[in-house]
């Protein structure tokens, strides 16, 4: 019996298909990865609190604001409004799911977005 070597990745192909990706799309897919992984962390998925880490969370959520603030200008609004939804819904949890909660503007991401009251 013959064992086939494991297939190697083509990395021309990929540095040319990601290459051929607008900005746009990269920074939306990243928003939206941080985003995906903040929620599992902030135990918002079918999970619960599983995987709930609000340490992890705050970093996520706070990474994803910075992104959101620097990339506003690049992204348009029709991007960019929807994301910011997103984040303030997850600054929003993370507040809620605080023992102690931050004072207002020391939450996760609120040195870029300013105070989120709930």
């Amino acid at each position: 019996m013959s064992e086939t070597p494991p297939e190697t990745p083509d990395f021309d192909a990929m540095t040319r298909d990601i290459a051929e990706v607008p900005a746009v799309e990269v920074i939306v897919t990243v928003a939206v990865n941080l985003m995906s992984a903040a929620a599992v962390k902030l135990g918002l998925t079918e999970e619960g609190d599983t995987h709930k880490d609000l340490d992890e969370a705050r970093k996520l959520v706070h990474a994803l604001a910075g992104l959101l603030d620097a990339s506003a200008t690049e992204i348009s609004s029709f991007h960019a409004a929807p994301l910011r939804d997103g984040l303030k819904s997850l600054q929003l949890a993370f507040r809620e799911a605080s023992l102690v909660p931050d004072e207002p503007g020391q939450g996760p991401g609120e040195k870029y977005t300013g105070p989120v009251y709930g």
